[in-house]
């Protein structure tokens, strides 16, 4: 796993510093899509987005991305699935090792980045997810940041204690 704070130069504190939780969900989203694009498509990421859990069924459906379309909608059995189900972010290093677990929407992703997303009632609602090309692109860093973004956007609460997050 990469240090992606050293290495790639990822630092979100200038993002979560000109949030705004004002307009609808889906503009927030799509806002922290683009900040996110716009300050780190050229160091290691090749795609973000969220998706949200569909009530009722057992899969999730893409709201917003940047900056190709994705699968929609996808099964649960994913590490997007995973992460809304078991409340944590997660962290793959290499997706080559999930097999079956892996959706691969992009064959020449490597590594994966989710964050859960949560209501004011402490429910999951859906994900934020981030893919490379590279493998071992992402860091303990990301998933802090990330977190701290969707916050800062009011698309999630914090949880106290914060999850532990899962590093495959």
């Amino acid at each position: 796993m990469i240090d992606s704070n050293v290495t790639l130069g990822r630092d979100y504190a200038p993002l979560v510093g000109i949030a705004s939780v004002s307009g609808e969900r889906t503009a927030r989203m799509q806002r922290v899509c683009d900040l996110l694009w716009g300050a780190f498509s050229a160091r290691g990421l090749s795609w973000i987005g969220f998706y949200a859990k569909v009530s009722g069924a057992e899969q999730m459906v893409l709201e917003v991305r940047r900056d190709k379309p994705a699968c929609s909608p996808i099964g649960l059995h994913g590490m997007c699935g995973r992460c809304w189900g078991e409340r944590r972010p997660i962290l793959v290093a290499d997706v080559a090792t999930l097999g079956t677990n892996y959706i691969a929407c992009d064959p020449r992703d490597r590594s994966e980045a989710v964050v859960p997303c949560f209501d004011e009632g402490g429910s999951c609602w859906g994900v934020l997810d981030a893919d490379s090309h590279e493998p071992g692109a992402f860091g303990l860093n990301d998933l802090a940041g990330m977190t701290a973004l969707v916050e800062a956007f009011g698309l999630s609460v914090p949880l106290f204690p914060p999850p532990e997050p899962l590093i495959l």
